[in-house]
């Protein structure tokens, strides 16, 4: 059966849970604010959320883990630090004929290039133990079959929001490419010139450390790039994900209906902003209870831009590649809700999805961000004013045929 056929009435119906949603989204950013990971803000606002949820609930739980916040974006100051100082070594060396300056250079260059892969592009905790701990939370809430549980359904969106991309504010997308675009080809330059130099020797030629000077102002805006004096309000990015979540889970309770063998669980994890910390802390603390029955990871994630609305079948920069079936499954829902659904890939980030993934566990993401990205994206323009509710109603319907499909189905390669 359809989410569409549970009840009568389900437009209306539907229309009053998105009003329950962006009503709750608005009142999160005015008395709670903005929710750095690690942040009294944080948890209150999964408590709030929790709350928001009410009866539905069979139990809700929270859950402590540990996480590093600078360390995601703080590869960003090492690397700028350690290129400047590059090229004043390369420079230098270069002029003056000591090699062991050049020699230096290229390797932190290297460093650079090893510390910006594995903490943002393979969201490892590598570079964690250089910053400050903190302790994060996850919050879940459980609403229990009728019968025994064969199946499980986690919808899930995170509850942090991120600090301001400086760049981004100030010039949208384009300065934003030119900023990071133009850092990258610093650093490829100087692992090149630095190979370079091994090879030459003294016929290397000094244009190349005065084309080097070129890319400081590149690699002083790397060490700008994010303002941390500006934490936003993450209307959108991410608690319209959270509240869809959670509008699915109310509607189910306020009508009384409870699948006959499928657990439905919503999780506001806290820390995505930080490199998916909540979700991979959720997915290592129950492992083993997640693969005891057929479990499906659903991230939902910035419901703003309605015409941009996809599945992410590949996550993590395009590295990671999630259930086919999962995938297949969101498809099917989308149709149920009158929405052809493409399958796209986030080619620069990540969902918590991919942590998920990562972990062994099916997994898809669903969002509706424009992926240039939009100006509000991690800045001060994120705010509760700036929600598109028909894009909230639209994500909430999917989701709710999503956990009816699931139910009926399971995961399956074709659901025609």
């Amino acid at each position: 059966m359809k989410a569409s056929e549970s009840i009568p009435n389900f437009t209306p119906k539907l229309r009053e849970y998105t009003n329950f949603a962006t009503r709750s989204i608005k009142k999160i950013c005015t008395e709670i604010g903005p929710r750095p990971c690690g942040s009294e803000e944080e948890l209150k606002s999964q408590q709030f959320m929790a709350a928001q949820v009410g009866n539905a609930a069979d139990e809700v739980h929270t859950e402590e883990f540990s996480v590093h916040p600078g360390a995601f974006f703080g590869w960003m100051k090492i690397d700028a630090v350690l290129l400047l100082c590059g090229i004043a070594l390369f420079v230098a060396g270069t002029l003056t004929g000591f090699a062991i300056m050049q020699y230096i250079s290229l390797a932190l260059a290297v460093i650079a290039a090893i510390f910006m892969f594995g903490e943002f592009l393979f969201y490892k905790e590598f570079i964690d133990f250089m910053f400050k701990k903190e302790t994060s939370h996850n919050t879940y809430c459980v609403r229990k079959p009728v019968g025994e549980v064969k199946r499980r359904i986690i919808i899930g969106g995170h509850s942090d929001s991120s600090f301001e991309w400086r760049f981004t504010h100030l010039g949208g997308a384009p300065l934003l490419y030119v900023t990071l675009i133009s850092a990258a080809i610093g650093l490829i330059y100087m692992v090149v010139v630095g190979i370079l130099a091994i090879v030459l020797g003294e016929d290397m030629s000094p244009v190349f450390a005065y084309v080097s000077i070129a890319f400081v102002p590149s690699f002083i805006c790397l060490f700008i790039f994010l303002n941390t004096k500006v934490c936003v309000q993450g209307a959108n990015d991410n608690l319209t994900g959270c509240m869809c979540a959670a509008a699915v889970m109310k509607y189910m309770g306020d009508n009384n209906l409870r699948f006959e063998n499928t657990e439905l669980v919503v999780l506001f994890s806290g820390g995505e902003e930080a490199g998916l910390r909540g979700a991979k802390a959720f997915a290592k603390a129950h492992m083993a209870e997640l693969k005891e029955v057929e479990t499906m990871f659903f991230a939902m994630d910035t419901f703003r831009d309605d015409d941009s609305m996809d599945i992410y079948s590949r996550d993590m920069s395009g590295l990671t590649k999630h259930d086919s079936r999962c995938c297949n499954l969101v498809k099917k829902a989308g149709e149920y809700a009158g929405r052809e659904l493409k399958f796209s890939s986030i080619f620069c980030g990540a969902s918590d999805a991919a942590a998920v993934t990562q972990a062994g566990i099916p997994a898809v993401a669903l969002a509706a961000m424009y992926p240039g990205p939009p100006k509000y994206y991690h800045t001060r323009e994120d705010t509760w004013d700036n929600m598109n509710p028909r894009c909230v109603e639209k994500g909430i319907q999917i989701a709710l045929e999503t956990a009816y499909l699931f139910d009926e189905k399971g995961l399956c390669e074709n659901y025609d």
